[in-house]
């Protein structure tokens, strides 16, 4: 996790640290939380456009849409629990 704000080619960095192929088989995921209507949103959106350009597949999701639904299962999201 990290909480700075740094660039968009930091930004890449990062990302491809994170995701670069384990040893053992294990997959990564890359998460970025970012607070609606601030001024870190447009940053984010910046750096969103950027990793796309550079080939990196995201999808975004709003908190709200998680919210009582279930747990996060990696990048392909929600499986409902059962109540």
């Amino acid at each position: 996790m990290s909480g700075t704000f740094g660039s968009r080619q930091e930004e890449a960095q990062r990302l491809g640290r994170v995701l670069r192929p384990k040893a053992d088989g294990r997959t990564a995921h890359f998460y970025t939380v970012v607070s609606r209507d601030t001024l870190d949103s447009e940053y984010a959106a910046h750096r969103q456009r950027f990793l796309a350009e550079q080939g990196y597949a995201y999808t975004i999701v709003d908190a709200a849409d998680l919210a009582g639904r279930g747990e996060v299962n990696g990048p392909d999201w929600v499986e409902p629990t059962a109540d």
